[in-house]
């Protein structure tokens, strides 16, 4: 039983079936237990999932996309092109054109 409530709230089966989501709601927001009975007998308690914080360790685990080496150029792609933005060099110099 949660610390923050004495006891649990102890409500009819036929109760709990008209009013499931309402009461589902309340447990969840106030932290509180929920007892459920049939003919004064108690058959289920209702009680909120406690969720513990996500851990700083890990917690991006599974959304990161790995994609192939992204730095280096694509020799082939450039040299095929036919738009490529830095065409031959020509060099004036006499020596160069040997």
């Amino acid at each position: 039983m949660p610390a923050n409530c004495s006891s649990p709230k102890t409500v009819s089966a036929t109760l709990f079936k008209a009013t499931c989501l309402e009461l589902m709601d309340e447990v969840a927001a106030r932290g509180m237990e929920l007892i459920v009975t049939k003919h004064g007998k108690a058959v289920v308690r209702i009680c909120p999932v406690e969720t513990a914080p996500p851990s700083p360790l890990g917690f991006m685990r599974g959304t990161i996309v790995h994609h192939d080496d992204i730095v280096s150029p694509l020799q082939d792609a450039w040299d095929t092109s036919t738009t490529d933005p830095l065409p031959p060099f020509a060099s004036d110099h006499p020596s160069d054109n040997k």
